[in-house]
């Protein structure tokens, strides 16, 4: 029952969402086409614009957007599809608002297409501009030639040169500023061009002798001035330009006068930007409208939502509560379930119900007091088993050592002569007494190291002298295994340890890199000063250890499985307590190999300066 009022209240949610999502998302883009509106007057405005920059490309593109505004102004009238898009029609309340954008979108859209119909360019200015520049070439030659006219005469004439170098500058401002009048980029073209053909007039008058015209020099810096007559010889050029001149000059001065864009043209322009910003008035008050509407009607929706709402959390309140107190038993059981992962064995729940959290219940009681048998019998297992290593250990080394001293008697023959036989059965003894003493001897350390019963007497001591004590105590072995054993110690380095039980790790990594190194090989011994520990490294340059090896070393028993380690033996123990004894020093061990390259084995110590006690 609980589930099926669940199951019809989220279909009525749902139900009640996607309709609202489906009215909302046809109203959403019904408004954004209706914005476009205002996006569409504006690309119309800009194309004219661009139009009247001469690109007559985009008479093509203004068709479309006139095309492109009526049909999305159509479509929000009546409703339809507008792109595969689903657009609904304008309120009823807005259809004066909609009345009125079609009203002057006519206007619009008839200057629009004057614009697009009608000549840009003025032709009388277009033809003027057409010749300024195909005669612009006779006159940069003609101005140049008074130059090289006037070169042979003497300094007399030196104010005739100037002149002359004058007309050439001029003549290619006049040229430069009519061809971007040409191309449409006025801009000030038209008062530097004036200038110059004033000062061009004057020039060319102060050269033939002839008075200025002071008619048009208001403005421009015109010096009168009375030049000696230039040579006939000398003066072709200049009896040539003056007829070119006169042509050129009244066609410039008809440019620099005259608008390049034709009036009827720059009316229509004119007139659609006024009604540019009407039209964007009246489309802008249909669209707020319409947003207004939606405001209202939202906030119909939202008191209908939020009434759903609080049904919603009546009923969610109504479930959480029934299930609470369904699941109240489960609590229980993962409470219990709790203290038992913490080790808390035999604790029961007390439920008697007979439905399937009841069946579980009693089926967790049986386990939780099985468990607890097995727990008391596991321990006591255990305690028999540390107490019987213990004692075998002890009971088991007891009479290794007078082997060993016997041994040690016979073969100094102070009980006898013994024959070459006899001796090399007493080192068989004597080594294998050694060996099976060492074996107990880790397996004592060992089990205390599990029990937390090792002895540890931690001082500050010097790693330099450890190690040498080290060096000499296994020189022996090295040389009798033809090892070169060094280390390079060259200060005082102090740590906070128990010397013997340092001594006891480190005698265990010489002994492990003896065995894995082959004669004439090289063991190193390395202490390396850090910041807040000290480094201690033994480095052999033997066959290595496989990768996947390296993490399973330092567990008790394990033998890497290699013919050179099983045929010089070992415990499995001695890497496991050297881990015992570094961890209880607060350190850690590791070990660094590569198959044929040798291995390295680290630990570290706590640093103390020399200076100073430990806490």
């Amino acid at each position: 029952m609980l589930l099926a009022v669940i199951i019809v209240v989220s279909l009525i949610n749902l139900f009640v969402l996607l309709q609202a999502s489906q009215e909302n998302e046809a109203v959403l883009h019904s408004i954004s086409s209706a914005s476009n509106l205002k996006v569409t007057v504006e690309r119309i405005a800009g194309t004219a614009n661009s139009i009247a920059s001469g690109n007559e490309v985009d008479r093509q593109t203004l068709t479309q957007q006139i095309t492109d505004f009526e049909n999305t102004y159509n479509i929000l009238g009546s409703g339809g599809q507008l792109n595969g898009i689903a657009i609904i029609a304008a309120p009823s309340e807005l259809r004066n608002e909609y009345v009125d954008v079609g009203n002057e979108w006519n206007l619009y859209k008839q200057k629009a297409e004057e614009i697009r119909q009608e000549s840009i360019f003025n032709p009388d200015v277009k033809n003027a501009l057409k010749y300024i520049l195909e005669k612009d070439g006779g006159l940069i030659t003609l101005t140049n030639g008074i130059s090289n006219d006037l070169l042979p005469l003497d300094r007399n004439y030196n104010r005739h040169k100037e002149i002359a170098a004058e007309l050439v500058t001029l003549t290619k401002s006049i040229g430069e500023n009519t061809l971007l009048i040409s191309i449409g980029e006025r801009g000030n073209s038209s008062d530097i061009i004036k200038k110059d053909r004033i000062m061009f007039d004057a020039d060319l008058r102060k050269l033939e002798g002839l008075p200025i015209d002071t008619s048009e020099t208001d403005g421009v810096q015109i010096t009168p001035e009375t030049l000696q007559a230039i040579p006939r010889e000398n003066s072709a050029s200049l009896r040539d330009l003056d007829p070119l001149w006169e042509s050129i000059g009244a066609k410039v001065k008809f440019v620099e006068s005259t608008p390049l864009l034709s009036a009827k043209f720059g009316k229509s322009l004119q007139e659609l930007d006024a009604q540019r910003v009407v039209m964007l008035s009246t489309t802008g008050l249909f669209v707020d409208g319409w947003n207004h509407l939606i405001d209202d009607k939202l906030q119909e929706k939202v008191n209908a939502v939020l009434a759903l709402l609080v049904a919603d959390i009546v009923v969610f309140v109504i479930v959480i509560f029934t299930i609470r107190k369904s699941l109240h038993p489960l609590a229980m059981l993962t409470s219990t379930l709790s203290r038992v992962k913490e080790g808390v064995y035999g604790e029961k729940i007390n439920y008697t119900s007979s439905d399937e959290i009841g069946t579980l219940a009693r089926a967790f009681n049986l386990m939780s007091e099985t468990i607890q048998k097995k727990e008391e019998e596991a321990k006591k297992i255990e305690i028999a088993k540390d107490e019987f290593l213990a004692m075998i250990t002890h009971e088991l080394k007891t009479p290794l050592v007078p082997i060993l001293g016997y041994a040690d008697i016979l073969l100094g023959e102070h009980l006898g002569h013994l024959n070459k036989n006899q001796k090399e059965r007493l080192e068989v003894i004597k080594s294998s007494s050694a060996t099976l003493l060492q074996l107990i001897s880790d397996l004592l350390d060992a089990q205390k190291l599990e029990l937390g019963q090792l002895k540890i007497i931690k001082q500050t001591d010097n790693l330099k002298d450890t190690v040498s004590k080290i060096m000499t105590l296994m020189a022996p072995q090295a040389i009798s295994d033809e090892i070169e054993l060094v280390h390079h110690v060259k200060t005082d380095v102090y740590a906070y340890y128990d010397e013997e039980r340092i001594g006891q790790v480190l005698t265990n990594l010489i002994k492990n890199a003896f065995r894995a190194t082959p004669k004439k090989g090289k063991v190193e011994i390395f202490v390396e000063d850090m910041p807040n520990e000290v480094k201690v490294s033994v480095k052999d340059n033997g066959i290595g250890l496989p990768h996947d090896a390296l993490d399973k070393i330092f567990r008790k028993f394990y033998q890497v499985d290699t013919s050179s380690t099983r045929e010089k033996g070992g415990s499995g123990l001695g890497l496991s307590i050297c881990k015992g004894i570094v961890e209880t020093h607060g350190g850690k061990i590791w070990a660094e190999s590569e198959l044929g390259k040798g291995a390295t084995f680290s630990f570290t110590l706590t640093k103390i300066e020399k200076s100073k006690s430990p806490l």
